[in-house]
């Protein structure tokens, strides 16, 4: 990893340069900015599936911010694109892109229902790894001929290679008839596909690495309506403890890897940043973030407004308004509001291993990414506008000047509302 904590503060130079802006146009990057090459599945994929096999993902995916079909499974940008915005830089376009595709600040080789086994299966991460071994190889060659839309060997090594995967096998693992112990047994097979991607990056000259943990996998709304349950199947908030208890463990295991190869690789930066957290503590809040609703009147019903047979697109399935918040779009995707928080949160460094220091947050609002309006989240509760963020600790917790956070609900289903979830059931696969 290196010995100072200054590699620590240079990657957050590099993530935080300016986190008080507006939201951004898909506008090109300046030369020389940050770039970022992501491999992963769903949670990050910006069009790789639609470039790739042709799937549409019509209206109302991608409603809230694009107004257009554009290959995300979600209402509106994922967490990568805050991150990028961040950065001032542009959205990453698919390395699937045909048409108009700009590199000039990275790629991004994730694909819906990507996991990491069977590895030689389109599109692991190994395959994904494969892919950008073939389009590093081009783009020196097209640099060294003159070209100005692709990075040079020092802008490959320089750039930040995130991996975001695992939750598709983890959901495989225990959804294909294992037992618990089962399930758990099939996890280190899946980090060390994570451990050989990462070593073959590094032997390529990436030395910035950025590793993102799964979030509670039986939170999910469409686990929760397909898993057969009970009260004692379900933690405080309602979520499979068994399916959580999986991520966890498939998180430390993660942690432990990200550990073992900064020993190992002492020329890099490797951050390892707990994702299940942010998103633990989005649903154990969820009481406030969400607005008060007399309960949903769409076909699928409640409390979870998922059904397997009724998918976006499906004349059966009424959307929710756009100007309501939810925390899952489709079941088993996060909402471009909670995927607003999510990314705030990233930013914050505050959920990072090593521990970050944040740079100082500028501006007039202590987080530039927007919910309905800058600098305001659904009922003002969580974020403030100040010269610097919320110092939140998880739920009920502020360690900032202003209202305190309510205590949460006991369970993040309030009624039969149904009020985390939006309408749409997803068709797709999973992440």
């Amino acid at each position: 990893m290196g010995s100072g904590r200054g590699r620590f503060v240079s990657l957050m130079a590099l993530l935080l340069p300016a986190i008080c802006v507006s939201p951004a146009a898909e506008a090109s990057c300046s030369d020389g900015g940050a770039a970022i090459f992501n491999f992963g599945d769903s949670n990050s994929d910006t069009g790789g599936l639609s470039a790739g096999l042709g799937y549409i993902f019509p209206l109302p995916h991608g409603r809230v911010f694009f107004n257009r079909s554009n290959g995300r499974v979600c209402d509106g940008r994922l967490t990568l694109d805050f991150l990028c915005e961040s950065l001032k830089m542009s959205y990453l376009s698919p390395y699937l892109e045909s048409l108009d595709p700009d590199f000039r600040n990275g790629a991004n080789f994730a694909v819906i229902g990507s996991a990491t086994q069977p590895r030689n299966q389109p599109f692991s991460l190994f395959i994904q790894v494969l892919q950008f071994f073939r389009f590093r190889s081009r783009s020196l060659e097209l640099n060294a001929q003159g070209s100005k839309k692709f990075l040079n060997e020092e802008g490959f090594k320089k750039a930040l290679y995130m991996i975001d995967i695992g939750q598709n096998d983890l959901s495989g693992a225990f959804g294909s008839n294992s037992n618990y112990d089962q399930a758990i047994a099939k996890i280190p097979s899946i980090i060390a596909e994570i451990k050989n991607a990462i070593e073959l990056l590094h032997d390529t000259g990436s030395r910035n690495f950025w590793i993102h943990s799964t979030g509670p996998l039986g939170c999910l709304p469409e686990k929760l309506s397909l898993t057969p349950k009970n009260s004692s199947s379900l933690d405080a908030y309602g979520c499979l403890s068994s399916l959580n208890n999986g991520a966890k463990e498939f998180n430390s295991q993660l942690n432990g890897l990200c550990e073992e190869l900064r020993s190992e690789f002492k020329d890099s930066t490797i951050v390892y940043t707990d994702i299940y957290s942010i998103k633990y503590d989005l649903i154990a809040n969820s009481a406030k973030i969400s607005e008060p609703s007399d309960g949903l009147l769409w076909p699928r019903g409640p409390p979870y407004n998922f059904d397997a047979n009724i998918g976006c697109g499906n004349p059966a399935c009424q959307v929710c308004s756009e100007n309501t918040k939810y925390i899952s779009w489709d079941g088993v995707h996060y909402t471009e509001a909670a995927n607003t928080i999510v990314a705030s949160k990233i930013l914050s460094a505050q959920y990072s291993n090593p521990k970050l220091k944040p740079l100082a947050w500028g501006g007039e609002c202590s987080m530039g990414l927007s919910l309905a309006s800058p600098c305001r989240d659904p009922v003002g509760v969580l974020f403030h506008c100040s010269t610097r963020p919320i110092d939140y600790r998880g739920p009920g917790v502020s360690a900032s000047p202003g209202a305190p956070l309510a205590p949460h609900f006991a369970s993040p289903y309030p009624g039969e509302s149904g009020k985390l979830y939006d309408t749409c059931s997803s068709d797709s696969p999973e992440a």
